[in-house]
């Protein structure tokens, strides 16, 4: 469950063996059936999950009981409700495994300990904030600016695996648009091949 965790830190830092060994001892696993909840909306989230195995969504339902995709999380990503995690207030978004999966918890308290222990761990989460902001700006630029055929082709393009690991009304949601749409721009792609 670590090798994952470690290799994707080392894509960005550098640990010595003694730090590689001493950060295993801050997070804890824990395996999700399909369909389990990780974090359910209005509950405060206390840790940040690393996914070493599977495939998990952060989502949110409106009044009407529609879900809005947010995120997909795969092996080798974080998920969590950060902004639940930082401050303590009730989470808005719900977590749960979209397949059976394998997540490394990351308590508050720990990830708190473990910036303190390892300082160059303090670095790495530094990078996947500053990535992950400019991920959600590119992602609302597009929301804003792309067609929806275009949204799709940018996905498929980006992570063409999960286009065939994810349910067909999951990507809808996650793009912003019908099922049906979708259908129809795949078929439309299909046969310009």
């Amino acid at each position: 469950m670590f090798d994952i965790l470690l290799s994707h830190i080392s894509e960005k830092v550098t640990l010595n063996e003694q730090e590689k060994a001493l950060m295993q001892n801050y997070f804890v696993p824990k395996r999700l059936r399909k369909r389990q909840y990780l974090l359910q909306e209005g509950n405060v989230c206390r840790n940040l999950a690393f996914v070493s195995k599977g495939l998990l969504r952060t989502y949110n339902v409106d009044d009407k009981g529609d879900e809005h995709m947010s995120i997909f999380g795969w092996e080798g990503w974080w998920i969590s409700d950060f902004n639940s995690f930082l401050t303590g207030v009730p989470a808005v978004f719900n977590i749960d495994a979209i397949e059976d999966s394998e997540v490394l918890l990351l308590s508050r308290e720990n990830y708190e300990a473990i910036t303190l222990a390892i300082p160059m761990m303090d670095r790495y989460f530094r990078i996947l904030y500053q990535n992950s902001l400019v991920t959600k700006e590119r992602r609302l630029m597009s929301s804003v600016t792309d067609t929806a055929e275009e949204k799709f082709l940018r996905l498929s393009q980006s992570n063409p695996d999960m286009i065939e690991r994810i349910p067909q009304n999951l990507i809808a949601s996650y793009l912003g648009i019908a099922p049906e749409t979708l259908s129809r721009i795949r078929k439309n792609i299909a046969m310009r091949k």
